[in-house]
């Protein structure tokens, strides 16, 4: 019987991504919860803390001050802002006003907070790392010292500082030699600091490099693995994203994954460029590009097998990998992702199925790639965790022309199974992708 399969739409790679748009033959049901806008102005770099039941956020300098501020309630809102928290500016000694980024602010032990702030170094005219006290998240903070924390000329200054705190106690500070400014490669360093943040206290040990832009790095510890997300791309526009790498330990070896976790792209659009995202509990607060600003989006962040997974950004698994009845794999399917799908779901018994992640319950969008042939609309039924939700048709469009089909699920919080079975006429399948 002739062959069916489910196609690759979108490929993504470590620190670039593509999508092509939907053909008026791809079937679109949305049910996706993307990413909430909660500050509809500029507000970029995002760094998110909790202080007794109130959430602070700082941005990088704009027309609002040196280091904007804003608070809330709840992590989505009302936002309001509050002004400058480093309304002084930074610190006299070494660094002029107009390009003080990416701040980060960390509660200390004693009560106060420590702000780690990027500059622009006088001396140089490069970028580099200092750092200032408050008694208070709103500020204001006051600089520490007549130098810089951090300012590695010979490797293009320093930027993008964030405070991450192992398990066990010991804190340490995230930052990148800003190598894209002279021509060398940036690296994601970590340096372990005071229990303040104030000063450092040891050697510098480099976590991942790359020839082109990896910056904003953010460090979570989880029960089997350090997982390192990185903004990567031009930050001037919609190519800008998120990503991350794992690691056993934090000496490495760090592999850098399959496919970023946040592109415009897996978004479908709705926030251009994500990045400088910062990784709070469950949940993600990551800048976008809206009309010549980047405004604060907020969305649920959720872990599968200490692997993270962010609601309305495309989950793709691919189906030839999952559990098979009565049909098999079929390999060296011309242009399926990775060359194999699920085909010859010819038989009432016959069926797919996979498992996801969901880090809500709630609705969500199943995309299927398949490939149909047969010259009508075929359809599978869609069974999740062991209930019928309809089925997903399959407009006709040849074998190994491959599609995009979508349906709307409603799944449990933590993990599910989404099973395909036979439906009617025949189409094989090659991924599914979960938004």
């Amino acid at each position: 019987m002739r062959r069916r399969v489910l196609a690759a739409l979108v490929v993504l790679t470590a620190l670039a991504t593509a999508i092509s748009p939907a053909t008026a033959a791809e079937q679109r049901t949305t049910a996706a919860v993307f990413p909430t806008a909660v500050i509809g102005e500029d507000f970029p770099d995002p760094d998110v803390i909790q202080v007794n039941g109130t959430w602070y956020a700082y941005s990088t300098n704009n027309g609002r001050g040196h280091v904007p501020t804003a608070s809330a309630p709840s992590a989505n809102g009302p936002w309001t802002i509050r002004g400058d928290a480093m309304s002084g500016g930074p610190s006299a000694g070494w660094a002029q006003s107009g390009r003080t980024w990416a701040p980060d602010v960390h509660p200390n032990p004693d009560g106060s907070f420590t702000l780690t702030y990027t500059a622009w170094h006088k001396a140089s005219g490069r970028q580099c790392i200092g750092v200032a006290t408050a008694s208070s998240p709103l500020g204001p903070f006051s600089p520490v010292g007549s130098q810089p924390l951090i300012c590695p000329l010979n490797l293009g200054g320093a930027i993008d500082a964030n405070t991450f705190v192992a398990n066990d106690g010991t804190r340490y500070l995230l930052w990148k030699n800003d190598g894209n400014a002279i021509g060398v490669n940036s690296t994601l360093w970590l340096t372990r600091t005071t229990n303040n943040g104030t000063a450092l206290t040891g050697g510098n040990t480099a976590l991942i490099s790359s020839g082109g832009v990896i910056e904003a790095p953010d460090l979570v510890q989880r029960g089997s693995q350090y997982v390192l997300f990185y903004s990567g791309g031009s930050y001037t526009g919609c190519e800008y994203l998120t990503s991350y790498a794992v690691a056993p330990s934090l000496n490495g070896p760090w592999t850098t994954a399959y496919r970023p976790l946040m592109t415009t792209a897996s978004f479908d659009n709705r926030v251009c460029g994500p990045g400088g995202a910062d990784f709070v509990g469950d949940k993600v607060f990551l800048h976008g590009w809206v009309n010549g600003s980047r405004h604060l989006y907020v969305a649920d962040l959720g872990w599968a097998g200490d692997f993270p997974v962010v609601r309305g950004s495309r989950v793709r698994t691919e189906a030839e990998r999952g559990t098979l009845n009565n049909c098999r794999v079929r390999t060296g399917a011309a242009g399926a992702s990775q060359g194999a799908v699920a085909a010859y779901i010819d038989f009432a018994d016959s069926w797919v199925e996979n498992t996801f992640y969901a880090p809500r319950a709630g609705s969500y969008t199943l995309s299927v790639g398949y490939a149909n042939g047969t010259g009508g609309t075929a359809t599978h039924g869609v069974v999740v965790n062991g209930n019928s939700q309809g089925a997903v048709s399959y407009p006709a469009a040849g074998w190994d022309n491959w599609r995009q089909a979508s349906v709307s699920v409603t799944l449990n919080e933590g993990w599910n199974t989404i099973r395909l079975t036979k439906g009617t006429s025949y189409a094989e399948v090659d991924y599914f992708e979960l938004q």
